[in-house]
């Protein structure tokens, strides 16, 4: 091999790296791409470990958006004699999703304090489950109008808690096409119930 062929060989640069440990000190000196493969790498694991805590698919996805973007701006902070790359990132993640239950927690106990003392006038638990039957009810046939696609999307996001990509995953449809269908299906069912349904 000639000299030449051997300095071309050496200038062809080798694959990028996938060790977390090596992407976050690229990441600490303000490397972008190495942040996307970084997030690449860890941000479905963060995912994963955020809605075992949260269950909540969009307070999940909040979450992982927090915990990478802290990621990247901390990147310098970490000590690869301390631990591990993913178990600092999986720390982050962990004190990120427990601070939140903590707050949504907080939140709620505030609104019950306020709602227990505001309560003044009692009322017909009667008329209460008489009205909740008819409502669920009329959901029921309004949702019973929809495409079998559309039902389906829709009872799996709002009331089984999976998020767009699990619904597509668990419909075997691409991903655009659900949101597609849920959305036309939240319009009929807000058509059929004569109230406002967001997405």
């Amino acid at each position: 091999m000639t000299e030449r062929a051997r300095d071309h060989l050496s200038a062809v640069p080798g694959p990028p790296p996938t060790d977390p440990a090596q992407l976050l000190r690229e990441v600490a000196q303000g490397d972008e791409q190495a942040f996307g493969r970084l997030y690449d790498l860890v941000a479905p694991r963060v995912y994963g470990l955020i809605r075992r805590v949260l269950r909540d698919p969009a307070q999940t996805e909040e979450v992982t958006q927090e915990v990478l973007v802290e990621v990247w701006r901390n990147a310098a902070r970490f000590d690869g004699a301390r631990g591990s790359a993913t178990s600092w990132i999986f720390t982050i993640a962990h004190r990120r999703a427990v601070d939140r239950v903590r707050s949504e927690q907080s939140a709620a106990d505030r609104v019950m304090k306020v709602g227990v003392a505001q309560v003044e006038i009692p009322h017909d638990e009667v008329v209460d489950e008489v009205t909740g039957r008819l409502e669920r009810q009329q959901v029921r046939r309004c949702l019973d109008d929809l495409t079998d696609l559309q039902r389906q999307a829709v009872t799996l996001a709002y009331y089984q808690g999976h998020s767009y990509r699990e619904v597509a995953e668990l419909l075997s449809t691409s991903l655009p096409t659900v949101k597609t269908r849920m959305r036309d299906g939240l319009i009929r069912l807000r058509d059929c119930l004569g109230v406002e349904v967001t997405a």
